[in-house]
C-alpha cells in the first residue's frame, strides 16, 4: 500500500504514521523501489484490528 491508502485506511496523518513507526507503534514502510516505499497491506490491516480490538500493535502474531 502506498502512504495515501495508509493514511486513508487507519485514518492517521503522516507525520503520526512516521512517528509512530520511529517508536515501533507502527508498520515500518518497505523499499518498493529506488525512491518508493509502501506497507504490507496484511501488516496495517493487522494494526487496524488491534486498534479496534484496544490492543497496541507489537508486530507479532498473536
Amino acid at each position: 500500500m502506498r502512504l495515501r491508502e495508509v493514511i486513508y485506511v487507519c485514518g492517521i496523518g503522516r507525520s503520526t504514521i512516521y512517528l509512530w513507526m520511529q517508536t515501533g507503534k507502527f508498520p515500518k514502510s518497505r523499499l518498493i523501489g529506488s525512491r518508493a516505499v509502501g506497507w504490507d497491506s496484511e501488516e496495517i490491516q493487522k494494526w487496524v484490528n488491534d486498534r479496534l480490538s484496544g490492543r497496541e500493535w507489537t508486530g507479532e502474531e498473536t
